[in-house]
């Protein structure tokens, strides 16, 4: 833990952090809310973690083909573990300390382009 706390202090402490983190899960979070429901967050605005975003493609309850799809082009680009939880399926997105925003940049502009690839 010394490891991290001192990383956490050398890139700007706890506000930077946070600071960070919004910036991130915006990023993530706009893209679903525009996407006219392309893109969905199961959890209500209110309640959103800016660690963890969870969100399903195609509806509330998910096109399970086309998120199959979403997770295997992911990996082609190096992106990794974007699979959900076992017991809600979907996409999720960890936002972690380390990852970096232009990670972050990275994921958005894949969701971009599979959305328009994608969309009805």
């Amino acid at each position: 833990m010394g490891l991290v706390l001192e990383w956490i202090k050398n890139n700007g402490g706890a506000a930077a952090m946070d600071k960070l983190s919004l910036i991130k899960s915006r990023m993530i979070y706009d893209i679903i809310d525009k996407s006219n429901g392309f893109y969905v967050c199961p959890v209500e605005r209110k309640n959103r973690s800016r660690m963890n975003v969870p969100f399903r493609i195609g509806s509330v309850k998910g096109d399970e083909a086309l998120e199959k799809k979403f997770l295997e082009k992911a990996v082609e680009l190096n992106m990794i573990s974007l699979k959900g939880h076992r017991s809600v399926g979907g996409i999720r997105a960890s936002l972690y300390n380390a990852v970096t925003v232009e990670d972050v940049q990275k994921l958005a502009t894949f969701m971009r382009s599979f959305m328009q690839m994608h969309q009805s």
